[in-house]
């Protein structure tokens, strides 16, 4: 184990048509991940996420299983090629799931029918155009926090996304949103822009499909994680399996304190982070909580063998 090491998994939008086509030329592995996924779901998700005909990737109940599976079969394509393994996983919202599979905690077929689940209660519970998000960046926490009180005016709108010092996404009804905007600007915000979802995630809003959620929780087994991970909730380290489960029901409402993650893991000696899942947004973000934190994606070929070959070197 790499005590220096910790794999992060991303959450919703990072996914795209076209997503780990490269990698999966190289190693049989990444389909066979997405073909276990298809079983459960009763459609051909690689297929799905490779051409995206309908632009059904964008959905919320697909959008989560597709990258789940991206992640977790990243993770074990990892496994097959190295023998680095870290000491220390974290994932961004829907991504904390990748990183319940990744550690052992929750089995992947189980995860794959919940976070498909999961995608439909959150778009379930409020109606298309009703809810929304935005972020806000250029502002310190508290201002934004002030910002969305402010807003609220009897409706839900609050911080739910502590990406990174100066970017925080807020979330609610779509008409507190766009109250909350314009006052983050008033107090000196750089920028405050929509974002192109549709779900409230982490807001009041989801505590309906957070009550669905529960019950699936409560049906599948979770174990002990033989790695440690760091969940949204609290910032902090979780192995008991109840609290585990409580922690994912209440990330459905609950602010991603994202910030604070990463730096309690640079804190535990974490100089080095691998983003498995589509992207690199997790490495950007990294840059911005800490410095001295060396972030490496590896959903391309090129980005896969460069950090294979460095870490395989310390």
């Amino acid at each position: 184990m790499s005590n220096n090491i910790a794999f992060v998994f991303p959450g919703q939008g990072s996914q795209h048509a076209g997503m780990l086509s490269d990698v999966a030329v190289e190693s049989a592995i990444v389909q066979q991940c997405f073909s276990e996924a298809s079983e459960v779901l009763g459609y051909d998700l690689w297929d799905l996420c490779q051409n995206d005909p309908d632009s059904s990737l964008a959905k919320t109940e697909i959008t989560q299983p597709a990258l789940l599976t991206a992640s977790v079969s990243l993770w074990r394509l990892w496994q097959d090629r190295s023998n680095v393994k870290p000491s220390m996983m974290a994932g961004h919202s829907l991504g904390e799931y990748s990183a319940m599979v990744c550690s052992g905690a929750i089995g992947f077929s189980d995860a794959v029918k919940l976070v498909q689940s999961r995608g439909q209660y959150m778009q379930a519970a409020v109606p298309q155009g009703v809810g929304g998000m935005a972020v806000i960046i250029g502002l310190n926490d508290a201002d934004v926090v002030a910002a969305c009180e402010e807003a609220a005016q009897g409706q839900v709108v609050s911080a739910v996304n502590y990406n990174s010092p100066g970017q925080i996404a807020i979330a609610g009804n779509a008409e507190a949103i766009e109250r909350a905007m314009v006052i983050a600007k008033d107090k000196g915000a750089k920028r405050a822009m929509p974002l192109a979802v549709s779900v409230p995630s982490h807001s009041a809003l989801m505590e309906p499909a957070a009550k669905q959620l529960a019950l699936d929780l409560e049906s599948i087994e979770i174990k002990t994680p033989s790695i440690t991970v760091v969940q949204n909730v609290t910032a902090e380290p979780c192995g008991e399996p109840g609290q585990i489960r409580a922690n994912l029901v209440a990330q459905l409402y609950s602010p991603v304190r994202w910030a604070e993650s990463v730096q309690l893991m640079a804190g535990k000696g974490i100089n080095t982070l691998v983003e498995a899942g589509p992207g690199k947004v997790l490495c950007g973000l990294a840059k911005r909580i800490d410095r001295s934190i060396t972030a490496y994606p590896i959903a391309e070929s090129a980005g896969l063998a460069a950090a294979l070959e460095t870490l395989a070197a310390q």
